[in-house]
């Protein structure tokens, strides 16, 4: 991406009383890549709950789950002025769908729904429209040992390799991380080998690969831990290597982690834990793909749910739910360190960032 372009920002948001939430819908900005500086572009006001957003492979229609509720929406994109206009709705068959995924076909989307413990997979057509549910799996195993937050099968990602060949999904309720295939044949998701055991407890929630495309790194939500794992793009088969604290050591708090990344050149490691309001930062050995802790930036605000680097690299974004506000990190590429600029962008609850195509 070329310096000094712009980008076309897109941020979900909570908006309903039973999330506390004070977002107005699905909002649009534009963004100079060089200074990382929004400008207000769209609200599009009549949805609820837009909680987590996906491009289809050609960036040109948008997807967002519709969390608490039972469906999900389409978009298509306005190329030159990055606004959007709703194409259609589906139902994901279950409740509370908190991720999707398109697959490199462009023919499927699938969705985790979190409460009713399964995967959707839906149709997907040329002109961006939804199709309905082909095929609907349900996630079994034993449930954790966390009274509250592991009654059941909770899947939280659905997020393709980078081949596209598999999807790993992270499951909160059984601490559980599955890997799956799409039949694209029957339309039929397809376990593709024996799920990897979490750590008890741990809660496993997002997963980020690295570029490499044979590492992969789980962010556990309950125990708030990073999990390296060794994946296999052959058979799908992850192997863990490694466990380290997403928290600071003198942290003695509560702390639920949420969001996980790694950097575009693969030697650093992102991880946001709410609580502790922090990003960590972690080296990525090039040899043994684990992790030593660089250092804890506090987020900014409150409940850093989501955050993301930004097209070029060069700044990080976090997302604090609880405190209405996007904001902006200057990101050093040889250090990886974070440094809070003074630049904030005032949005209620945001819970996603996605950044489209430069114009």
């Amino acid at each position: 991406m070329i310096e000094g372009s712009r980008s076309f920002v897109y941020v979900g948001a909570r908006t309903t009383r039973e999330r506390n939430a004070r977002g107005d819908g699905l909002n649009v900005y534009a963004m100079d890549n060089a200074t990382g500086t929004w400008r207000h572009v769209q609200l599009l006001g009549d949805l609820v709950n837009p909680s987590f957003l996906a491009f289809d492979r050609t960036r040109r229609f948008l997807y967002t789950v519709h969390g608490d509720l039972s469906d999900i929406s389409a978009m298509a994109i306005d190329a030159v002025s990055g606004k959007l206009a709703v194409i259609n709705r589906q139902s994901t068959e279950g409740k509370n769908p908190v991720h999707l995924a398109i697959d490199p076909t462009n023919r499927f989307v699938v969705v985790a729904n979190h409460i009713t413990s399964t995967l959707a997979l839906l149709s997907r057509q040329d002109d961006g429209s939804l199709g309905v549910v082909i095929d609907l799996v349900k996630l079994e195993g034993k449930i954790g040992p966390h009274r509250v937050e592991q009654p059941f099968a909770k899947p939280h990602q659905v997020e393709f390799d980078p081949s596209g060949a598999f999807i790993v999904v992270p499951d909160k309720g059984l601490d559980l991380v599955f890997t799956y295939r799409i039949d694209a044949e029957k339309g039929k998701l397809v376990l593709a080998t024996k799920p990897v055991q979490a750590r008890e407890g741990a809660g496993p929630r997002h997963v980020a690969f690295h570029p490499g495309g044979r590492l992969t790194y789980v962010i556990n939500e309950l125990d708030s831990t990073v999990t390296g794992y060794r994946f296999d793009p052959a058979t799908g088969a992850l192997a863990p290597f490694q466990i380290v604290s997403a928290v600071p050591d003198a942290f003695t708090g509560n702390s639920r982690a949420a969001e996980i990344a790694v950097s575009g050149d693969g030697r650093f490691v992102y991880a946001s834990s709410r609580g502790d309001d922090s990003i960590a930062v972690f080296a990525v050995d090039a040899a043994s793909g684990r992790l030593t802790p660089v250092d804890w930036s506090a987020s900014g605000g409150k409940t850093p749910r989501f955050f993301a680097l930004g097209p070029t690299g060069k700044f990080l974004f976090v997302a604090n739910e609880d405190s209405d506000a996007v904001v902006l990190f200057e990101r050093d590429a040889d250090s990886g360190r974070l440094v809070r600029t003074d630049r904030t962008v005032q949005v209620g609850s945001p819970v996603c960032i996605l950044f489209g195509m430069p114009a």
